[in-house]
């Protein structure tokens, strides 16, 4: 049985290679999971916030109100309820190692194995994730084409709308190839206009206040170019059904054999802030 070996790989290597990573809570990964288990619940709370006037009342409290009222106006209840959370894509290894072939150690070759599956299980909880952005972004946005004007503009409007809606997180543009370029060659980024794109930060570009992340073309959905999320608001999670080898019947060595189960959440509310950009790519 490997699964803590495997649940140490997996995590470090999703943490090192995550797409989205600033959006990302970290991993919360668990292992001997049952197959109808849910991942986990979560406290949620839809409590509006009551901002109320302090009442100086001279009977507010005081005199008459005494032991009847109050002066910080009427009491709203906070009630927080248990919010389950549904595994939403499966992983899945079934490998032979045979002794006589595989010219390395049988438990070198298991190892190495667990460490090349871990990286392709986080592509492709990349690309998952990559769509539960894309289908919960509250706001959508189209790009004409990848002008110099047209990505300044849409810039400028979503600098707006994080202002105006006080989204008081950082927030970070997850951007393609083609906006990333349109971005970094802009010609009113020279030092001797005071250029709008920093590089200075560890490599880290920022443009109009939104910290910039080059991502892959294959986790964006069709379509998609660029997806706007607040720091921190996204909690990925993978649970580890079982990692193991058996003895083979028909070759001498073992099967490895793994299967897990993942997903993604974020409370409704912070869904208002994720912004989809949409576009075409030329020649896609």
């Amino acid at each position: 049985m490997y699964q803590p070996q495997y649940r140490q790989m997996l995590q470090t290597v999703f943490e090192a290679r995550k797409a989205f990573s600033r959006a990302m809570a970290p991993l919360q990964i668990l292992d001997g999971v049952q197959h109808n288990q849910k991942a986990f619940s979560v406290k949620t709370n839809n409590t509006p916030v009551v901002i109320g006037e302090y009442s100086t009342d001279a009977n507010a409290a005081f005199g008459d109100g005494t032991a009847k009222s109050t002066r910080f106006g009427n009491m709203t209840e906070v009630i927080y309820a248990d919010t389950d959370v549904e595994y939403d894509y499966s992983l899945a290894i079934h490998e032979g190692i045979d002794r006589f072939t595989v010219n390395n150690d049988l438990n070198a070759a298991v190892a190495d194995r667990l460490k090349l599956q871990s990286e392709a299980q986080t592509r492709r909880a990349n690309k998952a994730n990559g769509k539960f952005i894309s289908d919960n972004a509250a706001e959508t946005k189209t790009l004409a084409d990848f002008q110099e004007t047209t990505v300044r503009a849409l810039f400028n409007e979503l600098s707006k709308f994080y202002i105006d809606n006080e989204v008081v997180a950082p927030v970070t543009a997850y951007v393609s190839a083609e906006v990333y370029n349109s971005i970094v060659d802009m010609a009113a980024n020279t030092n001797a206009k005071g250029s709008s794109v920093s590089i200075d930060d560890n490599g880290l570009v920022r443009y109009k206040g939104f910290a910039i992340e080059e991502t892959p073309t294959k986790y964006f959905e069709k379509g998609v170019v660029a997806l706007f999320v607040p720091d921190g608001i996204i909690i990925p999670f993978i649970g580890i059904n079982t990692a193991r080898t058996i003895e083979a019947i028909d070759f001498d060595g073992v099967q490895l054999q793994a299967a897990a189960k993942g997903g993604t959440f974020t409370l409704d509310d912070n869904k208002k802030a994720i912004v989809k950009v949409t576009g075409t790519v030329p020649g896609a």
